[in-house]
């Protein structure tokens, strides 16, 4: 064949030799996204929106289901609503993009390019609520967010501007608000676990890693497969934190004013970057089937006196997965030979394929080839979409499993200090070691080895007796760690 375009080369380097260059190859080569003229920003090509869209769909349903509704907002945020939060405001402050000219002339205040939507919801809320029948109020907006990256850029994990939704609700009463936080947190690990095939570590933020104006931060913490952690998703009790600034209040039922209870919360494309680094290969993507784009791709076999009639199966068999609601693809291009079709649809993570040829066509049959471990089995006419649905949930479940021991074993628990720095230094992952609470200890362990507290588990059971920095009693058992 003539030489192929320059995107069909394959993936050049080694997972396990070179993950940072073999993760960037992968999200440019599979065409999930493509870097923009602008630093730090990217471009999202159709595959990898289709995968962002997947997510979208399987999020926005639970939120319906739980009471949410969707709204918009504008992109552009006056300064001095930002600043009626202040601490909220300088946690921020040196992410802000500004800006401070209409066409040629100069505006008199400065706008903030959203950050995060907060103090723009609540300007609003304030106008919506006055009474105890307007609460619960729960809204989720669909939108990108732009902070001016100054660590070194990831496409997905780390970008200027991301695609996300972050939900704000407000209700009567704490036990309400926590409720909420609670609810959303397990509406992301369904997303994460069940669907992206991603295990998680559930639990609180220290104060210090909190969001900035929350009392507390719940958060999934996932672990990658070059053992740092990447935080998946968090829920945010705001208490009356921001309800004050903006006086967000409402008229009771015993007809006296109160301050109401606020949550705010979000996930972000980075689930995609968790996608690629977890289940990823040196062949390239591996997607989870229930967020895969396409789940099955078929690929007729043939020669040119062969290739009508084969051609006709491989839509027929497409046209009998998707009648069961399997995303199903022929390539039927003329232009590639069957063994690069192969190499491009592995390359972009599809968790099925379905080779058909003429034999096959003769015996009643087709081939079915597993992305995950590469399994072939011959499969009858009959059964196509019975194995085509049990095959999906083997990949899904494979994936899952893989994850989890990849997981297990990241979790490290150092019985002292200097464990705990040669767990970091080597081979990284979760190291679980007490802590004292003080935010002194936390810091030291931060600078002196790059470790965060990436999450406070909810379980608890066998606490550290000592702060694994200062020795003192131990008020908690924290996971430690490098993170993107």
């Amino acid at each position: 064949m003539s030489s192929q375009p320059k995107e069909a080369v394959g993936v050049t380097v080694k997972k396990a030799d070179d993950f940072s260059e073999w993760y960037t190859q992968v999200v440019l080569k599979a065409g999930l996204a493509d870097y923009a003229p602008v630093k730090g920003f990217i471009v999202l090509r159709p595959y990898g929106y289709a995968i962002w869209e997947s997510i979208r769909d399987i999020l926005d349903k639970r939120f319906q289901e739980t009471g949410h509704q969707n709204g918009f907002l504008p992109v552009l945020i006056p300064e001095s609503l930002l600043s009626r939060e202040e601490d909220h405001f300088a946690g921020f402050t040196p992410e802000v993009f500004w800006v401070t000219k209409a066409g040629n002339n100069e505006i008199g205040e400065k706008l903030a390019l959203r950050p995060t939507s907060e103090t723009l919801a609540y300007s609003m809320f304030a106008k919506w609520i006055t009474s105890y029948r307007d609460l619960p109020l729960k809204i989720n907006f669909w939108n990108t967010a732009l902070r001016a990256e100054i660590k070194a850029t990831k496409p997905f994990v780390r970008t200027s501007e991301f695609l996300w939704q972050e939900g704000h609700t407000v209700h009567a009463t704490e036990e309400e608000a926590e409720q909420e936080v609670m609810i959303i947190l397990g509406i992301y690990r369904e997303l994460i676990e069940d669907n992206l095939a991603v295990p998680t570590v559930r639990g609180f933020k220290s104060d210090k890693e909190k969001f900035v104006g929350a009392k507390y931060t719940t958060t999934l913490e996932g672990m990658m497969a070059d053992g740092k952690a990447l935080q998946m998703g968090t829920s945010h009790h705001l208490a009356q934190n921001f309800a004050k600034p903006f006086d967000i209040k409402f008229l009771g039922n015993d007809t006296k004013e109160h301050l109401v209870w606020q949550t705010s919360w979000g996930v972000s494309w980075r689930l995609i970057g968790a996608i690629i680094m977890v289940h990823g290969d040196d062949k390239g993507l591996i997607l989870p089937p229930k967020v895969a784009p396409v789940q099955v791709v078929v690929v007729p076999i043939y020669k040119d006196k062969d290739a009508q009639a084969v051609k006709a199966r491989a839509r027929e068999i497409a046209g009998e997965l998707k009648g069961a609601g399997i995303r199903a693809h022929v390539d039927d291009r003329d232009e590639y030979t069957s063994g690069w079709k192969f190499n491009e649809w592995e390359l972009k993570g599809v968790p099925l394929r379905i080779n058909i040829g003429s034999r096959d066509i003769e015996k009643g049959q087709a081939e079915f080839v597993r992305r995950d471990s590469r399994e072939k089995s011959l499969v009858p006419n009959a059964e196509l979409v019975q194995a085509a649905n049990s095959l999906l949930a083997a990949v899904q479940d494979a994936l899952y499993a893989r994850a989890k021991a990849l997981l297990d074993g990241y979790l490290s628990s150092p019985k002292s200090y200097d464990e705990l720095k040669s767990v970091i230094e080597g081979k990284g992952g979760f190291a679980r070691a007490g802590w004292c609470g003080e935010a002194a200890c936390e810091l030291r362990v931060k600078e002196e080895t790059g470790a965060d507290i990436r999450v406070i588990p909810f379980e608890q059971a066998g606490m550290p007796e000592k702060c694994v920095y200062c020795g003192r009693p131990a008020k908690k058992s924290a996971m430690f760690g490098r993170a993107y």
